[in-house]
């Protein structure tokens, strides 16, 4: 991200603060630290790591960042970053349902204050319009089958919990159809959370509406995405458009030794540009 000392820096996925506490030890007191995330749960862990008085935090999506920065008397940041993964805490809170592992309600939402949980969804949605999400979202080859047996299940109980849903889609599915060792439901959970959190909406305002406001001629964005899906949109935000300068030609990569020791990052891409001085 190329940060020196006294750079205004956007996080607008701050989480746990991980990436926020390198980012400010590299832009010094002089900087400032601009904290954003939609999850008031990972808000209280980055603001228990980062006490100091140059970070400000937001309880907001990174979509509404332009008019709050606005508001507190910010024009402008000199860096923007963006890590779109789920973190771990988030996958092992037992309240939220992010994962079959964790067990106990089907939430998925990173403001629970905020829209239809995972549950609600699944309740309301015609087998069409899962089946579109399931297949749009994950490519999940069962698609079909998976949403009839949701909506099948739902007429006698509903489908409340990880487990119930686990269950639905592991009856619905061929035996053996899935690689040894992996959870059928892995998919279907993923393209559930996109859908409930309205991610990919959240990603291609950002890139067409926000980040071409927010950030100061010759700032530099840079954006880490986990799912093909995000990584198209940024992809396409950033190429042959006029304001900006890629920095990356194609995107970065986790290495096999970074694969080893976090599997997770396997599907990470990383793509940063330059917004010119027109």
């Amino acid at each position: 991200m190329q940060l020196v000392d006294g750079l205004t820096v956007m996080d607008g996925t701050v989480g746990a603060a991980g990436h926020g506490q390198q980012i400010l030890a590299r832009i010094g007191s002089t900087g400032r630290l601009l904290g954003f995330d939609r999850d008031p749960m990972m808000l209280g862990f980055a603001k228990d790591k980062l006490p100091e008085s140059n970070v400000q935090l937001f309880h907001s999506s990174y979509i509404h960042a332009s008019e709050i920065l606005a508001e507190a008397g910010i024009d402008g940041v000199d860096r923007v970053f963006l890590d779109l993964g789920l973190s771990s805490d988030q996958l092992a809170d037992r309240e939220r349902g992010f994962g079959f592992d964790a067990g106990g309600p089907l939430d998925m939402r990173f403001d629970a204050s905020k829209g239809e949980s995972a549950a609600e969804f699944l309740a309301i949605s015609s087998a069409e319009a899962l089946a579109t999400v399931f297949r749009e979202f994950a490519d999940e080859p069962f698609a079909d089958r998976i949403a009839e047996q949701i909506v099948s299940q739902r007429r006698t109980a509903p489908i409340k919990t990880t487990s119930d849903l686990e269950e639905s889609v592991r009856r619905a599915i061929p035996r053996g159809a899935t690689k040894s060792g992996k959870n059928p439901a892995t998919r279907v959970f993923q393209a559930l959370r996109i859908a409930v959190n309205k991610e990919l909406e959240h990603v291609q305002n950002m890139m067409t509406d926000v980040l071409p406001k927010l950030l100061k001629p010759g700032g530099i964005a840079v954006i880490l995405t986990f799912h093909s899906l995000e990584d198209r949109i940024v992809k396409s935000g950033f190429k042959g458009k006029q304001e900006w300068q890629l920095l990356t030609k194609t995107p970065i990569e986790s290495t096999p030794a970074e694969i080893r020791i976090n599997p997770r990052s396997r599907s990470a891409k990383l793509r940063a540009a330059q917004r010119k001085s027109l």
